[in-house]
Parts: C-alpha cells; sequence; structure tokens
C-alpha cells in the first residue's frame, strides 16, 4: 500500500468508523451480530476485583510496515523519495518507542497488552529483544503478519482466511514462543468471514468489535468473547487523522475513563465496564507522548474504581478464560 493511499485510508476508516449508525436494538448487544449476522449476547459482570468497576486495559501496538510503507506524519512531504522524514518518524518508534512505552509501564507497575505482527520480531530481532526482555510476561494479541502489504485476505473466502490466520499464529509462535488466543486485525479491517475463520483457528477472543461492553459471539466454527476497542480512545487515529496532541488525547483518555467511574459511584447497583485502549510507539513511545501516558497512568492509579489489568485478566476475572 503506498503511502498517500495509506493515510487516505486511515482517515476514511476513522471516519467512517464514526459515522455508522447502530440500532439501539444492536448496541443492546442482544439478538444478531451487525457484521456477520451470528448470535451475539452479552457478558455481565457484576463488579471488578476489589470491586472495581472499570477495567482498562493499554494495548501497545508492535507493527511491521516495512520501507517507505506506513503512517505518515508529514502528508506534504510523502512524494519525496526517499522520503527521510516520514520514514523516520516510524523507524524512531521501532528503535526508540516500543522500548521507552516497555520501560514505563514496567516502572509504574501496569500492565501491558501487546498486540503484535508476525513479522515484526523477525524483521526487527534486536528491537524485539529488548523489548520483551523489559515486558517478559504481556500477553500478546495476534495481528495478521504486517499493517501494509500482508493483510487479512478479504473477498478470497474464509479459506483464504483460516490459511492467512494459521500462518499468522504459527510464524508467532515460532519467534516468540507464544501462541496467542487474542486477535486483532491488521488496520482493524476484517469483513463476515473473519470471525469465523479466527474461531476457527484457535482464537478465543478479538478486539475487533468496536461498538460495545464484552459480549460473546457464537460462530459456526466456536464462541469468540469481543472485547471493546473504542475508536474514539485510539491514539493513532487522534494524532494522525484528528491532529491530537499526547497532551490533548491524555485529556481525552482520562475523560472517558473517569466518567465511566463516576457512573459506577452515581449507580453502585450498575454493572463493570470494560475498555481496550489502543496505543502505538510513535505517539506515546517520544518523550512528550511517554510524559502524557505517565501521568495518565498516575491518575488512574489513583482511581478506586478503576482496575489497570491486561486483557488476560480481564478474560480470567469475567470468567472467560
Amino acid at each position: 500500500m503506498k503511502r498517500r493511499k495509506f493515510i487516505t485510508f486511515l482517515g476514511g476508516a476513522v471516519a467512517a468508523l464514526f459515522t455508522v449508525h447502530v440500532p439501539s436494538t444492536i448496541l443492546a448487544q442482544d439478538g444478531a451480530d451487525w457484521v456477520t449476522g451470528f448470535p451475539r449476547q452479552p457478558v455481565h459482570v457484576a463488579a471488578w476485583p476489589a470491586d472495581r468497576k472499570v477495567a482498562v486495559s493499554f494495548a501497545l501496538f508492535v507493527e511491521e510496515f516495512g520501507f517507505g510503507q506506513g503512517p505518515v506524519f508529514r502528508p506534504d512531504l510523502a512524494s519525496r523519495s526517499p522520503d527521510l522524514v516520514n520514514e523516520a518518524f516510524r523507524q524512531y518508534s521501532i528503535d526508540w518507542g516500543n522500548a521507552r512505552v516497555g520501560r514505563l509501564f514496567k516502572e509504574l507497575d501496569a500492565p501491558l497488552t501487546v498486540v503484535l505482527n508476525a513479522e515484526f520480531p523477525g524483521k526487527h530481532p534486536s528491537a524485539w529483544k529488548e523489548f520483551r526482555a523489559i515486558q517478559p510476561n504481556a500477553p500478546i494479541i495476534a495481528h495478521g503478519m504486517n499493517n501494509t502489504n500482508r493483510m487479512l485476505p478479504l473477498g478470497r473466502g474464509i479459506t483464504a482466511q483460516k490459511a492467512y490466520i494459521r500462518e499468522t499464529l504459527d510464524l508467532i509462535a515460532r519467534t516468540t514462543g507464544v501462541r496467542p488466543t487474542g486477535w486483532s486485525s491488521p488496520s482493524v479491517y476484517s469483513n463476515a468471514d473473519t470471525m469465523q475463520a479466527i474461531a476457527a483457528e484457535g482464537i478465543t477472543y478479538t478486539i475487533d468489535q468496536m461498538d460495545s461492553d464484552i459480549s460473546r459471539l457464537q460462530t459456526p466454527e466456536g464462541s469468540l468473547v469481543l472485547l471493546p476497542y473504542p475508536v474514539v480512545a485510539i491514539d493513532m487515529g487522534q494524532h494522525l487523522a484528528r491532529m491530537k496532541s499526547p497532551a490533548e488525547i491524555e485529556t481525552l483518555w482520562l475523560d472517558y475513563v473517569l466518567e465511566l467511574a463516576n457512573e459506577a459511584r452515581a449507580d453502585p447497583a450498575r454493572g463493570a465496564t470494560t475498555v481496550v485502549i489502543g496505543i502505538h510507539p510513535f505517539v506515546v513511545g517520544t518523550p512528550d507522548g511517554a510524559a502524557a501516558m505517565r501521568r495518565v497512568l498516575l491518575r488512574l492509579k489513583k482511581d478506586d474504581k478503576v482496575w489497570l489489568t491486561d486483557t488476560d485478566a480481564t478474560l480470567k476475572a469475567a470468567g472467560l478464560k
């Protein structure tokens, strides 16, 4: 995928996610899933450990784009060859950003989930080795092969998707020693076949569904837990598509999570809620981005209704793993 096409696609995808109208019966998560048509039911959780009411998992996307491809910080320079400015933006995240985020979460004793392109450890072995030494136990969610030219084979049938998913899981298992049971489609780009295909290949949960709290999807190949991954909270879309600074994203994150905590205080009988927040090393892996991330983590740690966790622990606490 060319750089101009990538940023155009990113902006269009984010805009589409903001403008989709979903009927209230679907938002209630009870009935047929609006993407697949499969049965989907909510998973009710009364409270998280220590009577917390809001489970927050920060998920770091460790991604492979390839030279000359991927996110563009300066679209006005993207036609250059070589495009040193935007290439440096991406390379910094690989060489410095991932490790900085890993160190920050370790320092603050905050759980972290890793969303991993299968090609990353092989393409950047030193960077992956450094990061994994810092975060050896962070759960890994499979994120396809890469985020540009080896994404899901959409439109080629469920058999092709199963083969792609199997290849992704096999490669991650070989290079990390972990075979993931969680899935995130590259660039959040999947279709009605994907949920059935990932269930067939042993995936038990996904963050692809972005419209709800925890629910369970029943596919012909088995059930999947859908963890909520709200589009408005993803730093990449806010930073690149909407040009928000890390400090502005910090405010958004705190408002989002603390309002959920306030709702829980106002109505103690209200069920617990969940949010998986996507973070990227070219946003929170810079010094200013890490400073904003630090303030967010420290503030959330002080709230007695917020549980900082990872996706695996969330599933276990909900009785789903």
